[in-house]
């Protein structure tokens, strides 16, 4: 289409901003092994990664933020000419793709501080869980979005070129501040796409005095809001839909002098030992318009078995906020009356409930101790 020549994308099937009815019909024509759960939602595949990849992410080393960025095991540079040729390889292969998909959406609920997004890839599910994670303009908004702030290219179903000066790994996720891009390489685990985006936020925020935060949210009937901070499957999501609760998020977020504020338009739960009594909100979230990505079901009946882990322990269900009954949209609130942190703490250092005092919450918040949940990262 000539909207996208501009970025060298030449490509004559090319569906942009499509509805989720037309995205589940598409991926269950074109996208290996997908399949409709008995309760109608979508069952995907990722491949061989099931995780995230946080080994292979870089960034780009650029004069106008290489000051603001803390380099080391975490945040590894990588050069421009690099990511140039690598943005190049990932438009080849876009159009050389039977099907390209095109996701328009914002992060970040505060209209003070909302981003334009814009995804591209090649995937009918990539591009359905990306309309439920982003939070999604009405047919209005659409058609006056305009030039996006930040585009993400997912060629996860192509290698990354490991003769590139920086690339480690056929996996690699690149992030350019400056050309305000990024790019997916080797994985088609979708929640790289999200956790992209929040990278992006990381840096983005801390900049305007605003704290990005990795925590789920919810509030009571007389506004106070609590925060649970933890890392992924310590029990954010879970603990977050409440329903005595208002939900406002269940993973991302910013703090600013408004309050705070989802950065997401969805969410992205574990489902490994899903049952109905012990969460409710999310088992019954499970239906049409969800991706239910890496489960195993029965052929027969296409019902899910939520304790079967032999693809992977990190079984994951993403779906529109507005599938909780009890969503707070849009998804901001005042500042926390509590701090929660969790853990899984697998070697009995804590105890089980502490209280703790402010300097004690500033201390434990920058240590950040955990353990490490199996399945959420790739080794």
């Amino acid at each position: 289409m000539a909207i996208f020549s501009d970025l060298g994308i030449q490509h004559s099937n090319v569906h942009v901003n499509l509805s989720s009815e037309a995205l589940i019909q598409l991926s269950l024509e074109t996208d290996k092994g997908s399949a409709l759960s008995d309760t109608g939602a979508l069952m995907v595949y990722s491949g061989e990664k099931t995780g995230r990849s946080p080994k292979d992410k870089r960034i780009v080393l650029e004069e106008s933020t290489k000051e603001h960025i803390n380099w080391g095991d975490v945040n590894q540079p990588i050069d421009p000419a690099s990511f140039n040729q690598a943005k190049n390889n990932a438009i080849a292969y876009f159009n050389t793709c039977k099907d390209l998909f095109i996701v328009d959406g914002y992060a970040v609920w505060d209209k003070k501080n909302t981003i334009k997004v814009r995804i591209i890839c090649t995937k009918a599910y990539h591009a359905l869980f990306m309309y439920n994670m982003l939070i999604r303009p009405t047919q209005q908004e659409l058609a006056n979005f305009g030039t996006p702030d930040y585009i993400l290219y997912n060629a996860g179903a192509t290698s990354a070129d490991m003769s590139i000066k920086g690339i480690t790994s056929t996996t690699s996720i690149q992030l350019s501040f400056e050309q305000k891009e990024i790019l997916i390489f080797g994985t088609e685990y979708a929640g790289e796409m999200k956790k992209a985006i929040f990278s992006l936020l990381n840096y983005l925020m801390p900049l305007k005095q605003i704290l990005s935060m990795h925590c789920s949210a919810n509030e009571s009937e007389i506004g106070e809001v609590s925060l649970f901070f933890g890392l992924s499957g310590t029990g954010k999501t879970t603990l977050s839909a409440d329903p005595r609760r208002k939900l406002i998020g269940d993973d991302e977020h910013i703090w600013s002098d408004n309050g705070i504020s989802n950065i997401e338009g969805g969410c992205y739960a574990k489902v490994i030992n899903l049952e109905s009594e012990k969460e409710p909100e999310i088992y019954q979230a499970i239906r049409k318009g969800t991706i239910l990505e890496n489960v195993v079901y029965n052929p027969t009946s296409n019902k899910v078995d939520y304790t079967n882990k032999s693809i992977t322990e990190n079984t994951r269900g993403g779906y529109p906020i507005e599938f909780i009954n009890n969503a707070k949209t849009p998804c901001i609130g005042s500042h926390p009356n509590h701090i929660i942190f969790l853990t899984c703490d697998a070697f009995g250092v804590l105890p089980p409930i502490s209280a703790i005092n402010s300097e004690q919450a500033q201390y434990h918040f920058i240590s950040g101790y955990t353990a490490k949940v199996a399945g959420t990262e790739m080794g």
